[in-house]
């Protein structure tokens, strides 16, 4: 339930690029949220990939946001549909926040995107 395993993450560049363009982008202070859904065929898992620029610091700084980004989705994905995919990248407001804060700020993008289970 709450494993966040190597198949629903999103690794290529492609992948990437493909949500950026193609996906409805939401905002908050902290984050931003990516989604695209899967087509029908395959709309099987939920994917999720985690960015953070070289503006927010250093390899440490920029590690740590997406620690946090990671295990605020990785203990909500439960509540979350099926057959999305999702690219979280962070702000410069997440380099100075706490996980109680990552987590109400991805909370409220998943709300803001329609992505949580009713």
């Amino acid at each position: 339930m709450y494993k966040f395993s190597k198949q629903s993450v999103l690794r290529k560049n492609k992948n990437f690029q493909t949500v950026y363009r193609h996906g409805k982008s939401y905002a908050n202070r902290l984050a931003v949220l990516y989604v695209l859904p899967q087509p029908k065929n395959t709309a099987s898992r939920r994917r999720a990939g985690f960015v953070a620029g070289k503006k927010l610091g250093g390899a440490v700084v920029r590690n740590r946001v997406k620690r946090l980004m990671k295990e605020a989705y990785r203990l909500n994905q439960s509540r979350l549909v099926e057959g999305v995919d999702l690219v979280f990248v962070g702000r410069q407001g997440m380099v100075a926040s706490n996980y109680q804060a990552a987590q109400k700020a991805l909370l409220d993008l998943f709300g803001r995107a329609r992505v949580l289970i009713k």
